[in-house]
């Protein structure tokens, strides 16, 4: 059994070019200090019971054509994979959003095409991923890899700060997804956090952001999620031009 603590009914932004609805599952493996679903992150979330989703889903069936699931961290669910089964047996295409800690099951959800789409975070460059996560990184280079070698849809994300992050880390970052589709950079906004320290950090000027993310597409294309404007890649967008 999955333990959900959230449903979004109706999203136009999170599953691209779908109406989708929004899975939260309770608890994750991660503890990233900047987390803006502290409840969740903790399991600390009242259940909603399954059959209650599957009932919702029944009724939406011509009314979306997507579902996301997300967390807190949906691999680290026991029941995920029949989760997912019974989701696609309805008729729904399916995004996973995951950290990437469970590289056997991301396996099984592609292998067994449960999955349509998937958001992988990375949360920092190599040397430092243990410090924001408490996750090993061996874990994380085998999903990684498993991602980009898949015929799955997908994109990476990372939600960067500069308490955690600096150029040289996201460079690092965009290397290490080096042969992925796309890396949104996700400005980080304050407001309740996982770690009350950073509740009211400050984010990324958004020329400074735009001026990473060209660097960043050396490795892999790349966009800062929300913003528009084309981004520039290297001496150009160093120079502005």
């Amino acid at each position: 059994m999955v333990n959900i603590g959230g449903l979004i009914k109706t999203s136009l932004t999170d599953y691209p070019d779908k109406i989708s609805c929004i899975i939260f599952t309770n608890a994750c493996n991660f503890s990233c200090p900047y987390c803006y679903n502290p409840s969740l992150v903790r399991g600390s979330v009242k259940n909603i019971k399954e059959h209650e989703i599957f009932d919702f889903l029944e009724e939406r069936k011509n009314l979306l054509d997507g579902v996301v699931i997300t967390g807190g961290e949906p691999t680290i669910q026991i029941g995920i994979i029949e989760f997912t089964k019974k989701i696609k047996a309805l008729g729904y295409s399916v995004k996973l959003d995951t950290n990437g800690s469970r590289p056997e099951i991301l396996k099984e959800l592609i292998e067994k095409n449960l999955i349509d789409y998937v958001a992988m975070d990375v949360k920092a460059p190599a040397e430092k991923y243990s410090l924001v996560s408490g996750e090993s990184l061996k874990t994380i280079n085998e999903s990684i890899s498993l991602i980009i070698n898949s015929k799955v849809e997908h994109e990476f994300r990372s939600t960067v700060l500069p308490a955690l992050h600096n150029g040289s880390d996201i460079l690092a970052m965009a290397e290490m997804i080096k042969g992925g589709k796309i890396l949104f950079l996700q400005q980080f906004y304050s407001g309740e956090t996982l770690d009350p320290d950073f509740k009211n950090k400050p984010a990324f000027g958004i020329e400074e952001l735009m001026q990473i993310a060209g660097e960043c597409s050396q490795y892999i294309p790349t966009k800062i999620r929300g913003y528009d404007t084309e981004i520039k890649m290297g001496q150009d967008a160093k120079q502005g031009k």
